[in-house]
């Protein structure tokens, strides 16, 4: 059993990661536009609740640098809106760009809005496959307690999430990576049928930054297909 002290000392450093990518996420100046020039595959961002795009930076940076053009989606904002109508919102950037063959790169909530468009979404055949770290397949209990219906929409039960737990036909195509804790997804991040990848950093946010997190998305945006495996 993971001891209180070590569990606070985990949050403490997850805290700290995430306020000094706020920080920098709000100071930079960056043009996602920047990002978009490519020959690879195209990739596609999807950030998590509260987040600014810029949030996902280093992310971004390593698969631009590796020639893959990567989109933002903008309207998304602090991707706050409800899952069905957050992924609506990236369902029409994606037929507007004319993208294709796509591979999503998500974090917490955006792995949701990105199963939301595989399974549901008119430009569902326009993805190819999604990595998603740290995300919520099915809730989390702390949910119940938030003040606020953004937060408690994540809580086990929630109808949204239920219709995504049901379908099972898209999970053979994502990757879910989470980390060995995380604070706000006590239930985990392991999903039925996909390639759920357990890596050794601790923390919602920090797992971001893990350089296996790293080496899935490059593997998914260079073609490779996840194998259905638990680690």
């Amino acid at each position: 059993m993971m001891s209180h002290l070590r569990r606070a000392g985990f949050w403490a450093a997850d805290y700290a990661y995430a306020g000094l990518w706020q920080a920098r996420a709000f100071l930079s100046r960056q043009d996602p536009g920047e990002f978009a020039s490519g020959s690879e595959r195209p990739v596609l961002i999807l950030p998590g609740v509260y987040e600014n795009w810029r949030f996902m930076l280093p992310i971004i940076r390593d698969l631009h640098g590796r020639g893959h053009p990567v989109h933002i989606v903008e309207s998304l904002g602090h991707n706050r809106a409800p899952v069905v109508d957050g992924a609506r919102i990236v369902d029409d950037y994606l037929a507007e760009a004319g993208l294709r063959d796509v591979v999503i790169v998500a974090h917490s909530k955006g792995g949701l809005l990105g199963k939301q468009l595989m399974t549901f979404g008119e430009s569902a055949t326009r993805i190819r496959a999604m990595l998603a770290a740290a995300t919520p397949f099915a809730g989390s209990r702390y949910a119940r307690f938030m003040l606020n219906s953004t937060l408690r929409s994540f809580s086990p039960g929630n109808e949204t999430l239920t219709a995504l737990a049901r379908s099972l036909d898209v999970n053979e195509r994502i990757v879910s990576v989470f980390p060995s804790f995380d604070p706000h997804i006590p239930e985990g991040s392991v999903l039925e049928g996909a390639s759920n990848v357990r890596v050794q950093t601790a923390g919602h946010f920090r797992v971001l930054a893990d350089p296996r997190t790293l080496a899935e998305a490059r593997r998914l945006a260079f073609g490779h297909l996840p194998n259905a495996q638990s680690v």
